[in-house]
């Protein structure tokens, strides 16, 4: 059903919007305070290098009949059984310097804007692989997002790079050189050593992004020449959806190995062979509800005027059934694990769920009840104040998911969001904006060579 009004395709070029600017500007201040705060208030708890000597003195031995503590070695039963998950195994943690504390944070905030940024990306290569008409005239706000890309990926990078023997135990363990059937050999890690060694996690990762970043420059390039041809040309549109697919088939097999070395790996005696598409999921929701909220912010600055309720209607239904499928894989992952108690591969969530039960339904909360209960309802999800709260809290969730992935595996019990965690993360946030902003003035809003501007500037849902 299509409007019978004839509606005027003009190009919109801007300046990043005042407003914006102010936003992102207060957000990246605010996260310098907080971390600044952080650093004073945050306590020193141990030395940010462990010798070898030391780490022979407690040793982690998963599924085994003992743990070396202390220089003594004594028999502890790991099958005492609990009440949620039988079988327990027995988590040693040693105490993280502040300085660890601060790398941790911004390894969780460099790879949840990481995730959005290609997740952003992608968004944009489907809509050309499917020739979807509807998202035509907000097809350049997730290609501004992908500009994030080099920036999430270096902050991530000196957080790994800085902190990966304290915050990977396999990378410590790798510089013990224990030989088998030595003093606190590790069957598992010395098996996966193949894989998850200093040089793969700073290599593989490198490269797996760098030609995502590139392809992300060949897409603008094609946006830029489509923008200069003449009316009609579909040329640039054809290349579009030729690159969209390899986009497409290469973050779709290589974001989950980017998962299992940076986030998985924390927890190297644990794998879930659906990992990657849980971290694609939360990265995929998030981004859809962060194009919402740039659209909505665009649409208030009184740009995007091709863009109407109905498009604002289809980003909401996108929001609130991704919300859904995030729960769905979710649960999968922990309901197989539940179902098997397997040791080995229930220290992931026995941990999460014995001692960090707070935030563990707190995530399932912010998620899944929230965004279902709240936009269940047409009128909900065309809404811009119901949109710009959900989105918010959809962010703010996702970026718990993320924390709560890492922080457990890193520190143990015990851990808690800290202001180091919020600060990072906000001045993160605003450097997340104005970068995104100042993207979106490099080339105009509207794809008005696009095929199908003018289907999109007609859509309607229908309903």
């Amino acid at each position: 059903m299509g409007h019978a009004h004839h509606i005027e395709i003009v190009q919109e070029n801007i300046g990043i919007p005042a407003k914006g600017r102010k936003f992102s500007f207060i957000l990246m201040a605010v996260g310098v305070l907080l971390s600044i705060m952080g650093a004073f208030i945050t306590p020193a708890s141990g030395s940010h290098h462990e010798s070898a000597a030391e780490s022979h003195e407690t040793t982690e031995v998963v599924g085994a009949e003992h743990v070396v503590a202390h220089g003594a070695e004594h028999v502890e039963d790991h099958n005492v059984d609990t009440d949620a998950f039988g079988p327990r195994v027995k988590f040693n943690s040693k105490p993280k310097s502040k300085f660890i504390t601060l790398l941790s944070s911004v390894l969780v905030n460099g790879y949840f804007y990481l995730l959005i940024a290609l997740a952003a990306l992608f968004f944009y290569c489907v809509q050309y692989i499917a020739n979807a008409g509807w998202s035509a005239t907000i097809i350049r706000v997730p290609q501004a997002m992908a500009s994030f890309i080099p920036y999430a990926f270096i902050i991530l990078f000196i957080a790994i790079f800085l902190g990966k023997d304290e915050i990977y135990h396999w990378a410590h363990y790798n510089h013990l050189h224990l030989e088998k059937g030595a003093e606190g050999y590790d069957k598992i890690l010395a098996n996966k050593s193949a894989f998850l060694n200093s040089g793969v996690l700073l290599i593989f990762p490198t490269v797996i992004v760098l030609i995502y970043f590139l392809m992300a420059r060949k897409f603008n390039k094609i946006s830029d020449a489509e923008d200069a041809a003449e009316k009609g040309t579909t040329k640039f549109f054809k290349q579009n959806v030729k690159w969209s697919a390899g986009y497409a088939l290469v973050f779709g097999f290589l974001i989950s190995v980017i998962s299992w070395l940076y986030i998985m790996s924390i927890d190297a005696h644990w794998f879930s062979t659906i990992f990657g598409v849980y971290n694609f999921a939360t990265g995929w929701v998030t981004a859809l509800s962060i194009i919402c909220l740039f659209v909505l912010f665009l649409k208030s600055q009184g740009h995007l005027k091709l863009v109407t309720d109905e498009h604002v209607h289809d980003l909401g239904k996108f929001m609130f059934a991704f919300s859904i499928f995030w729960t769905y894989i979710w649960l999968s992952q922990y309901l197989l694990i539940w179902y098997a108690q397997i040791p080995e591969e229930m220290i992931y969530y026995q941990m999460r769920f014995e001692d960090y039960k707070f935030n563990f339904f707190l995530n399932l909360a912010l998620n899944f009840v929230f965004p279902f209960l709240a936009l269940m309802t047409r009128n909900a999800k065309r809404s811009p104040w119901v949109l710009g709260i959900v989105g918010t809290i959809i962010i703010l969730g996702h970026w718990h998911d993320v924390w709560l992935m890492v922080n457990p595996g890193i520190f143990g019990p015990g851990r808690q969001v800290g202001l180091f965690d919020l600060g990072i993360f906000l001045l993160m946030g605003g450097l997340f904006v104005f970068v995104v902003l100042n993207a979106l003035t490099k080339r105009g809003l509207v794809a008005v060579n696009h095929p199908y501007i003018e289907e999109s500037a007609h859509h309607d849902v229908g309903v």
